[in-house]
């Protein structure tokens, strides 16, 4: 429902530049399958929802979505047939600007960090390409000196 109202406010030209919508419920500790599937489940119907109304309008080429995920998982199980906080997790962007496929290293299953994925893709560096690519904003004023942004990532 949100990426539905963010989908017409776009058609209808509303001023703000950017959106946030939020999903909750993926900090699951125990009982994580069925969990995330119905999670994932939600997240692609809102995704294809925003898509959907977006299809054919003028202003559907300027709108990037970012999907991210503020912690990520543990790659084993823990007891409770869920996993627990990690340090790498996902990044998605959609969009008509957005190169597709897989922008960065993919990590590693097996050469893990104290039992975490390691993180090959600074998510700063993924909001930096953003940032400088989308909205025009200087991505040092953001989030400070340094930060590369992705190559690649938008067209």
């Amino acid at each position: 429902a949100q990426l539905r109202v963010v989908a017409d406010l776009v058609r209808a030209g509303a001023p703000p530049r950017v959106y946030a919508v939020s999903l909750t419920g993926f900090d699951t500790h125990a009982g994580e399958l069925e969990r995330q599937r119905a999670l994932l489940a939600e997240l692609d119907a809102g995704l294809a929802t925003l898509r959907e109304r977006l299809a054919g309008h003028e202003r559907a080429r300027d709108v990037v979505t970012l999907v991210y995920s503020e912690f990520g998982r543990r790659v084993a199980a823990n007891g409770s047939e869920g996993t627990d906080h990690g340090s790498a997790g996902d990044v998605l962007l959609l969009g008509d600007r957005v190169a597709g496929g897989w922008h960065g290293q993919a990590p590693s299953l097996t050469a893990l960090l104290d039992g975490d994925l390691r993180v090959t893709t600074d998510f700063r560096d993924v909001y930096a390409a953003v940032l400088a690519g989308v909205l025009g904003a200087d991505p040092d004023l953001v989030l400070g000196a340094g930060r590369q942004p992705v190559p690649g990532l938008l067209r």
